[in-house]
């Protein structure tokens, strides 16, 4: 497994395949008001390709394309989040996507249980750390331990949706799934316009 770190933007002759399991790291949880610093990629073959946005950066060619393509699957884990900053910082729709905690919530019914740290414990066996998730994701300089987190965001994201599209065919929930997914970018310009609270769709 090897994390390679890019400055500003993917390289230009990087193909990662059809899907691509994607993350990002941000100044904090409000995506207006904290900036992007770091976008995690991976094609499911254990590399993580980390790209560090720079402060005041709204361009990134090459990974906007790829966050763009339609003929590439993006799986995230509560993309809602990461698509409002990937549209607030860097103006582009990610499509089309896959959301595993929205997966987790439609088949896994008999738990409140669904972070990413519970999924790849139960679904994989597998126990990812959690101590980085709040450092300073905007220092020039990233430590290996900030690294590591990052990249353990997006190497198991594959596995867990093979699993999920499993038990959303067993429950016949596959295209309320597929639905809620396509939706997903429409929530998030819904957020970074004010409405995600109260929710618009509260009564």
């Amino acid at each position: 497994m090897a994390n390679l770190l890019y400055q500003g933007d993917l390289p230009d002759d990087l193909d990662l395949g059809p899907i691509v399991a994607v993350d990002s790291e941000t100044m904090g949880l409000n995506p207006i008001r904290d900036r992007l610093c770091l976008v995690q990629l991976s094609s499911g073959d254990g590399n993580a390709h980390l790209v560090q946005i720079a402060k005041g950066q709204t361009s990134a060619p090459n990974l906007c394309a790829l966050m763009s393509n339609p003929d590439v699957l993006k799986i995230f884990h509560f993309a809602r989040f990461d698509l409002a900053a990937m549209y607030h910082y860097l103006d582009v729709t990610v499509a089309p996507v896959y959301c595993t905690k929205i997966a987790s919530k439609l088949v896994r019914t008999f738990t409140d249980k669904h972070g990413l740290k519970d999924l790849c414990k139960d679904l994989l066996s597998v126990d990812i750390s959690k101590q980085q998730q709040s450092s300073d994701w905007g220092a020039p300089e990233l430590s290996n331990d900030q690294l590591n987190y990052a990249a353990s965001d997006v190497l198991h994201l594959h596995r867990i949706m093979e699993e999920f599209d499993r038990r959303l065919a067993r429950e016949d929930r596959t295209e309320l799934a597929a639905a809620l997914f396509g939706f997903l970018p429409y929530r998030a310009q819904l957020d970074l316009l004010g409405w995600s609270e109260p929710d618009i769709f509260d009564h």
